[in-house]
């Protein structure tokens, strides 16, 4: 009965989006006061379909209705509640139904925006009609090769080995179901990371299915632009985090040490996130001086494919990665729509550039629009650099049938020069005046900032820390947060003079005043702060291999670690071994830890739960490689300041969503408040 439901379900959602299709190409034709109105069905029947259908699952994962194959393949009565719950999207047809809840609901929220507008909004409905058939797409696949809904009908003692579509055929429930994938039951950030990406990914189908529709329309202008910024900063917030937790997910679970390692999984996240972040500023310049404007509609149709392909490198099963799935028919299908998404779109925007793009002279490259360009350079010749690697060994397999690998050194070598220059037009841009830039003004807006910034790259030096790129990183990541903050100590300084209060309120009034550049500002700051961790994380590490009997101890950058004892112990659904060990400095104990061997029963894998001591200078990394009643062996490693890393991510993030949350005063607001440069 719930296979049932949720395949009604699925099919509701399917003829929702063809009805949506159908009302957004009327709308765009002839928008009324009715569009409204006969848009509302379709989008009621995407949302409640792709909630039912969720709702279902859920249902049928928690009750253990192993005659669901995907319930008797990847969940199990031992796994515990929350990893339950995160199994609904640990694997395939799950992680697509989640994908299209959420589109479901951005599909809503640009509804209720045409609703606004009582109708009369062609390019609202251009933009339904586009989502419409992405969601027709997504929909068409649960109902054909990723079905969550797929009836057992060969069960086994353990998992399901063949199924049927059909939700009437004859089910027969599996004795107990396989469970997640280990890795995938290992950390409670399964249950967060996920989602938070997908919202960050399906967001950006939202800026370009509007880029498509003032396409469609001729519409010239920045109406679509506007229309969208709210919507394109959520997803670009959204899919900060969801990277970041997936680096402090690696971090904590995998026990290699590290948090990003350049997977291609990993680089299919950080692809949209670069031309998405290219389009942030790109748009910035067309808002304010009407340029730009091609680039910026390359820059959407770019993001929104790079989510797609995104999705088929991690569901294809074409590469090996922790974060894959097994090979299925799902690849094909996605490849072939991203092609369809490829010439469509540029197609289209082949057809009507000349329309809907102008080219104004730009006045000087000494100028902020200069800046602009210069960061939207970088971001996409990064872009292209780390596509290239990611792909290159996968098509030299395809048209060879030889294996080469690209790996950290080749993203490192080319990253890391590209990153130090990201990061020096982040510091100098937002205080380099439009149209044309004296150069004593720029140099007056950045002078104390450099040489604090240098100040603290000779600190390094005196403390007898030579490593130049250790040094340039502390110099570019502290200029940025010395800009940053003179800027806003001068802007808040002039508010407080004129409005005669104390200097922290006017620095919160200077913010709320303009949410929008100050949290491109905050966000700014987050990322020099991630910058500054991992510069300082990267080149200060201490790492060592000990072998310890009981008793024993070893000491690693200042800290004593002796080994106690061996411990296993049983838990619901995993065998645990670990090593118990005390942590000392200066013949102080100061903690105990056990990092941790887990093995799951049905798959038999052992996966490493490394232990983390966390202290304000840094983390010291304990990983168990192998342990016996004799001895253990431990990878250990020190990271300074790793938490920089963290903290700054998470504040890049959400200073972008506080960008949208954050309203001006409704009173105007004196222009002396609105003074963001000095």
């Amino acid at each position: 009965m719930t296979a049932f439901i949720g395949s009604l379900a699925i099919l509701v959602a399917v003829g929702s989006s063809i009805a949506l299709i159908a009302q957004g190409f009327r709308g765009m034709q002839q928008a009324s006061r009715s569009t409204a109105r006969h848009l509302k069905g379709p989008v009621v029947g995407i949302v409640g379909g792709s909630v039912v259908a969720m709702a279902a699952l859920e249902f049928a994962i928690l009750r253990d209705d192993f005659s669901i194959e995907y319930v008797a393949n990847h969940s199990a009565s031992s796994t515990p509640f929350i990893f339950k719950v995160a199994s609904a999207w640990a694997a395939l047809e799950g992680s697509i139904l989640l994908w299209g809840l959420v589109l479901a609901v951005f599909i809503y929220t640009v509804y209720r925006g045409m609703r606004r507008t009582q109708g009369q909004d062609r390019l609202g409905s251009g933009a339904l009609l586009v989502l419409g058939i992405v969601s027709l797409f997504f929909f068409g696949m649960m109902l054909t090769v990723s079905d969550p809904f797929r009836v057992c009908i060969d069960p086994g003692s353990v998992g399901c080995f063949g199924a049927s579509n059909l939700p009437w055929a004859g089910s027969l429930a599996a004795l107990e179901g396989r469970g997640p994938n280990p890795l995938l039951q290992n950390h409670i950030l399964m249950a967060i990371h996920p989602p938070m990406l997908y919202i960050g990914y399906v967001g950006m189908v939202v800026p370009f299915s509007f880029a498509m529709s003032a396409l469609m329309l001729g519409a010239k202008g920045t109406e679509w632009l506007k229309r969208t910024r709210t919507w394109t900063l959520i997803a670009w917030g959204f899919l900060t985090v969801g990277i970041v937790l997936g680096g402090l997910w690696s971090y904590e679970v995998l026990g290699w040490g590290g948090y990003w390692a350049w997977d291609p999984v990993e680089n299919a996240s950080f692809l949209p996130w670069l031309t998405a972040t290219a389009f942030l500023h790109s748009s910035v310049v067309q808002d304010r001086r009407g340029m730009l404007q091609a680039w910026n509609f390359v820059l959407v149709i770019a993001t929104f494919a790079l989510t797609i392909l995104g999705t088929f490198l991690t569901r294809s099963g074409v590469i090996a990665s922790v974060h894959s799935f097994s090979q299925s028919a799902v690849g094909p299908v996605l490849l072939w729509f991203l092609m369809v998404v490829l010439v469509a779109s540029f197609g289209l925007f082949a057809i009507r550039v000349n329309v809907v793009a102008s080219s104004p002279r730009l006045d000087s490259l000494a100028s902020r629009e200069g800046a602009f360009l210069l960061n939207n350079l970088l971001l996409t010749v990064f872009a292209f650099v780390v596509l290239v690697g990611t792909l290159y060994p996968m098509f030299v397999e395809a048209f060879s049938d030889q294996q080469v690998g690209v790996g950290p050194p080749f993203f490192n070598r080319m990253a890391v020069p590209l990153a130090f220059g990201l990061l020096m037009a982040m510091g100098v841009g937002p205080v380099t005046p439009y149209r044309a830039a004296r150069g004593s003004v720029v140099w007056e807006r950045i002078r104390t900032p450099l040489r604090l910034a240098l100040g603290a790259a000779a600190l390094a030096v005196v403390l007898r820390y030579r490593s130049p790129l250790l040094l340039l990183g502390i110099l570019t990541a502290t200029f940025v947060g010395f800009v940053i903050l003179r800027n806003l100590y001068h802007s808040a300084r002039t508010v407080a003079q004129a409005r005669k209060i104390a200097l922290p309120a006017a620095a919160l009034r200077t913010m709320r005043n303009d949410p929008g550049y100050w949290g491109g500002q905050i966000s700014h700051f987050g990322v020099a702060v991630l910058a500054l961790g991992i510069t300082l994380s990267a080149n200060l590490t201490v790492a060592a291999e000990v072998v310890l009997s009981p008793g024993e101890s070893a000491s690693v950058a200042g800290y004593d670690i002796t080994y106690l004892n061996q411990f296993t112990r049983e838990e619901s659904n995993r065998s645990v071994i670990g090593a118990a060990l005390e942590i000392s400095r200066n013949g102080n104990v100061i903690s105990q830890q056990e990092p941790r061997l887990n093995q799951y029963g049905v798959s038999g894998m052992t996966v490493p739960t490394p232990a983390v001591d966390e202290y304000l200078t840094g983390d010291l990394y304990l990983s168990l490689r192998t342990i016996d009643p004799e001895s253990v062996t431990l990878e250990v490693w020190w990271f300074p300041f790793i938490w920089m890393v963290w903290v700054g991510g998470f504040l890049a993030g959400f200073a972008m969503l506080w960008s949208r949350l954050v309203h001006k005063p409704k009173r105007e607001s004196k222009p002396a408040e609105r003074v963001t440069t000095q």
